[in-house]
């Protein structure tokens, strides 16, 4: 059995994904909203799971004052904040660092560093893929803070980006996934027989049996991260503007960085964005698109180039292209954002033709399914809510592969 610590929980996509095989046991979750009184998203976890060994408290008020109150366990898993993931010298090196306050990565980084021998064997985080050439003033800087920092606490990390809809799932969402294992752990001494590092992700590694990609080792790019934290967060040689070190797969152990441009290999079936619609007989009038509001979509949706006046009086030439207006049903869909609900007309809202000369917007439901979530997972918030949760989300597939990837390593 797998224990297994769920944080910056939302609704339960890790959850929901890793309940598929039941060799995983949740064991604590949080999951907090600041800045706001009600915590709706932990309202629908509790409702979905129970309320039992569920934190909806700050992370990091539970990691100062009651870190007890985290148990042990061989998992941690969490999609984090996108953050700028910068590091603070203290007045005192022999105090360690201090990640920045407020920055939820550090909350990761103290649980593992507070355990000790007792952190977990095995990380899987998710993030957007922007994260890899973060900050645009320093390029890398961040996914080289959060690489070392782990190494450096004794794990081996491998990621990649992964896009569902390459791999036969109904929503093309781009997210890079992270996947560490620390020293000791049997897959940690796996990694470490093999006469290459590299041979784990490019062969038989848990993310490339989950995810398969082509890379090319002609063009892996290898090199060292050095420097302490605080260094690397200073550094605006080695990460510029231009410079964009991390490819979109890659590993690195020690510090020693071998990355790729890799491509999925996925000849399965495909799920379309037609094959997770509702009967229309289960629809609500509320989501039809009333004709007078036709051509405001047309116009939002459509190519645009015309000059534009910010509020400082100057004027600027716009321009973007065109959306599909409906969206196609026989491919997957566009990524869901949080934006999603509400009847107003928008660019980036999903539009659907079921029905001949009827638009209407996607139900709850449906962007459920798009995320691979059971039917009604966040039933019991507003509808423009469960949109918002669904923006947010992950793809409960890609948490349901790597979990049996994992285990399937893990238990060789």
């Amino acid at each position: 059995m797998i224990k297994v610590a769920e944080l910056f929980a939302g609704v339960g996509g890790f959850r929901a994904g890793l309940s598929k095989h039941k060799d995983y046991k949740i064991v604590w979750s949080n999951q907090w909203e600041p800045s706001t009184k009600s915590q709706p998203a932990s309202d629908i976890y509790i409702a979905k799971f129970g309320s039992a060994n569920h934190s909806n408290e700050d992370i990091a008020e539970v990691i100062e004052h009651n870190f007890d109150s985290i148990p042990n366990h061989d998992l941690l898993v969490g999609g984090f904040p996108c953050q700028d993931y910068s590091v603070a010298r203290t007045l005192n090196n022999a105090t360690g660092i201090k990640g920045v306050k407020g920055i939820l990565w550090w909350s990761i980084h103290a649980i593992l560093e507070k355990k000790k021998r007792n952190s977990p064997n095995y990380l899987m985080l998710e993030n957007v893929d922007r994260l890899l050439k973060s900050p645009t003033t320093q390029r890398g800087r961040d996914f080289a803070i959060m690489l070392s920092s782990l190494t450096d606490l004794g794990y081996i990390v491998e990621w990649r980006v992964i896009n569902a809809g390459d791999f036969g799932m109904p929503q093309r969402r781009k997210r890079v996934y992270i996947m560490a294992y620390k020293s000791g752990s049997p897959i940690y001494e796996d990694i470490n027989k093999l006469p290459n590092i590299e041979d784990w992700i490019t062969t038989n590694g848990v993310m490339q049996n989950a995810f398969p990609m082509r890379l090319n080792s002609q063009e892996m790019e290898r090199f060292e991260i050095t420097g302490s934290l605080e260094d690397i967060s200073e550094d605006r040689i080695t990460f510029t503007s231009q410079n964009r070190p991390f490819k979109n797969a890659g590993i690195i152990k020690n510090r020693i960085v071998s990355t790729y441009n890799a491509m999925p290999e996925y000849h399965g079936k495909s799920i379309s964005l037609g094959d997770v619609l509702q009967d229309e007989e289960d629809i609500s009038p509320d989501f039809y698109i009333a004709p007078e509001e036709i051509e405001k979509w047309l116009y939002l949706k459509g190519a645009k180039k015309e000059p534009r006046t910010t509020k400082a009086g100057f004027v600027y030439q716009y321009s973007e292209g065109p959306v599909a207006f409906p969206d196609p049903l026989d491919k997957p869909s566009r990524t869901i954002i949080t934006g999603e609900g509400g009847r107003s007309p928008s660019r980036f809202k999903h539009v659907v033709e079921v029905i001949p000369g009827r638009l209407r917007r996607l139900t709850p439901v449906e962007l459920e399914r798009l995320n691979m979530f059971e039917d009604n997972h966040t039933k019991g918030a507003t509808d423009a809510k469960r949109a918002f949760f669904m923006g947010n989300a992950l793809v409960v597939g890609i948490v349901d592969q790597l979990g049996k990837s994992l285990l399937n390593h893990h238990k060789k």
